[in-house]
């Protein structure tokens, strides 16, 4: 997905149409100019893109989206291309500025048929473009009859498709797919920029993402609140203090990890690794016994203990000035004892992996409820926090990542496409990384980056957001150079160093 020219604030669809109704009755624009301004810049973005284009295939739905679909085919008509739309509700239907649209692309003698299967087959040729002008933003409802049919017939089509600000099928608000959704080749939003085109489903279907405000005068914006800002690495940089020429590894914070049951200790070295190169002035870890050798050949720089129960590692807690706490860790008896000692300290955490999954289960840990803690769970795990199915979490990311926060406090990273931070201070997006992510050992090198940034002197929700965005960008990165199969997680050390820089 392009960052290119994305702004950083995100909106609902309602919070859209609001910015549209104020660009209208206060900022005094047409609302048919809109709509040529919003067929121009797609028409625009479909000559970039797609410069050989010969014919044109536009299926239009009821709404203002197939008025925007018009103006398209009328500005294709007018550059001599062929276009034939197909239209899933008669025109004659259409109100407002979506049937002066229509009105434009009549004017300009586009072909306009009703939908029907056999004739959208007929018309598709290698050189054919499809452009989606169903259903755009504010579906609530399953897709179902003819619209689910097309949806079904422009993705098997084999041609490139073009998205008109939502691609139909999918919710604007969350990422969801309601059914069937067209799976676009670009996708060109509107005014504002949709907050489900970024998390959920919603990069599997949306792919290039292009966005104009339609030159709604920035008064018509600041009248909005949005509840969600996308992030970047760059902008949060800033925010990690800067090295003195006198500096001293003790001002720079010490991590301890704490997990690697047996079977597992992968995991506490990845965690470790990732803080020793996200420049913590000291990493340990506290682990099983049998992972210490291993350790250390690995790497000498991080310090290792090897605690059997939770009372061995209790004395080792007055050392860290941030603790994670999770990567390895197990489900065992052992888990156990480390989670509630871990817990018992007033020292900042952040908790990954079965850390959650045995906090989940309220047994271990007596206060499930704290200010300074970094939680970060993917969907099965925050599915579990909450006592629901995964599918409802990835259903509404937005809604589930506050039920979090609500219920356990802290900051929260629900991870996956579109990872969200969210805590008292907001929500953050951060549209970062790539399908290689998709392996082990990736959840640990990002709570180590986490822990080293708080020991830093970051706060909790900063640390969270820079480390999200390091830790996406520096697996980009790494496929840039080799492509995103076969990524390992250790990989992304050196580019997470190097960006941090």
């Amino acid at each position: 997905m392009s960052n290119q020219a994305l702004p950083y604030t995100l909106y609902t669809c309602e919070q859209t149409r609001k910015l549209d109704q104020l660009a209208i009755e206060e900022a005094g624009i047409p609302g048919i100019v809109l709509m040529k301004r919003a067929g121009r810049f797609a028409f625009d973005t479909l000559l970039q893109g797609w410069a050989q284009t010969k014919k044109l295939i536009i299926v239009c739905g009821a709404g203002n989206n197939a008025g925007d679909g018009y103006v398209v085919a009328a500005l294709a008509a007018q550059k001599s291309l062929a276009v034939q739309v197909f239209y899933l509700s008669p025109p004659e239907k259409l109100q407002g500025d979506a049937k002066a649209a229509w009105a434009y692309a009549e004017q300009e003698k586009v072909n306009i048929a009703p939908w029907t299967l056999q004739d959208f087959k007929t018309s598709i040729t290698e050189e054919s473009l499809i452009v989606d002008a169903i259903l755009g933003s504010g579906l609530s409802r399953t897709v179902e009859g003819d619209y689910a049919e097309a949806i079904e017939a422009i993705n098997d089509c084999g041609s490139e498709i073009l998205a008109l600000d939502v691609p139909s099928g999918l919710d604007g608000d969350t990422g969801k797919v309601w059914g069937k959704a067209v799976k676009a080749t670009k996708t060109c939003c509107f005014i504002g920029l949709k907050r489900g085109l970024l998390t959920g489903r919603g990069p599997a279907f949306v792919a290039d993402l292009r966005y104009s405000t339609l030159d709604v005068p920035a008064s018509c914006f600041a009248e909005v609140q949005a509840t969600c800002q996308r992030i970047s690495s760059r902008a949060l940089k800033s925010q990690l203090p800067m090295r003195e020429a006198d500096a001293h590894k003790g001002k720079f914070g010490h991590v301890m990890v704490v997990g690697g049951d047996i079977g597992m200790g992968g995991a506490a070295i990845l965690a470790g690794e990732a803080s020793a190169h996200s420049g913590a002035g000291l990493t340990s870890i506290a682990t099983q016994p049998e992972h210490v050798s291993g350790i250390l050949a690995r790497c000498p720089e991080l310090m290792v203990t090897g605690v059997p129960s939770g009372q061995a590692l209790e004395p080792l807690l007055s050392k860290p000035d941030v603790i994670v706490l999770g990567p390895g860790l197990g489900r065992a008896s052992w888990s156990e004892q480390m989670l509630q000692q871990t817990t018992l300290t007033a020292l900042p955490l952040v908790m990954d992996a079965d850390a959650l999954n045995i906090l989940a289960e309220g047994r271990v840990v007596r206060e499930n409820r704290r200010d300074n803690w970094v939680l970060t769970p993917h969907p099965g795990e925050a599915a579990r926090l909450l006592g629901c199915s995964t599918r409802d979490v990835q259903e509404d990311r937005f809604h589930a990542a506050w039920e979090l926060q609500k219920r356990y406090g802290g900051v929260i990273v629900l991870k996956g496409a579109g990872t969200l931070i969210v805590s008292e201070q907001g929500c953050m997006l951060a549209n970062v990384g790539n399908p290689g992510m998709a392996t082990g050992g990736m959840g640990d090198i990002l709570s180590g980056v986490i822990g080293a940034l708080i020991a830093q002197g970051m706060s909790l929700h900063a640390a969270a957001a820079l480390a999200v965005c390091v830790h996406g960008d520096a697996a980009d990165c790494c496929a840039e150079d080799l492509g995103t199969r076969g990524l390992l997680a250790s990989e992304l050390l050196p580019h997470i160093r190097k960006l941090l820089n």
